[in-house]
């Protein structure tokens, strides 16, 4: 199955919410030029799903993934994710290519291989390989797990760069 996203490339620094993580934002400033109404829905639907994980509403977040599929397909489901691993790689990410490591990773459940393994797709801006997990995972009907796992994942990268350590 291939899926094709529908949704733009968003630089990663759209791609990261504002409440409560201060100096974060999920939608564009006024300095943000050609942004379409189709990368803004993404944005808002990318929103939607970390404000129901921050929540801790699971079914929340299957809902906006569900309305998004509903309303855009598969490929906007794509673009929201591939926007949710633009926030957990965040804006400090070194330039060029990114290496998976994950110590056991063959043994994880599945939805924990693919968040992982989608997210070093996103890092080393990969996205023939990010499309083929998608469409893997959709194809196995494991698919909304994955994108479960991925929103948790994503809010708790969030909040270990807020918390403090305590050492």
């Amino acid at each position: 199955m291939e899926v094709r996203p529908s949704a733009p490339r968003l630089p990663v620094s759209l791609c990261v919410i504002a409440e409560p993580f201060r100096g974060h934002r999920l939608t564009p400033g006024t300095t943000v030029r050609q942004v379409t109404d189709e990368a803004q829905q993404t944005l808002d639907d990318a929103t939607a799903v970390l404000r129901s994980a921050l929540a801790g509403d699971g079914p929340g977040v299957v809902d906006t993934f569900d309305a998004v599929v509903d309303r855009s397909g598969l490929a906007g489901a794509y673009g929201v994710a591939w926007c949710l691993a633009a926030t957990m790689v965040g804006d400090d990410a070194p330039a060029g290519g990114a290496a998976l490591d994950f110590p056991g990773i063959d043994q994880a459940d599945y939805d924990t291989r693919w968040v992982a393994r989608f997210v070093s797709a996103y890092a080393n801006d990969d996205a023939d390989t990010g499309e083929a997990l998608f469409g893997a995972a959709a194809a196995d009907g494991l698919l909304p797990d994955c994108l479960l796992t991925l929103a948790g994942s994503t809010v708790a990268t969030l909040r270990s760069r807020v918390e403090p350590t305590g050492l």
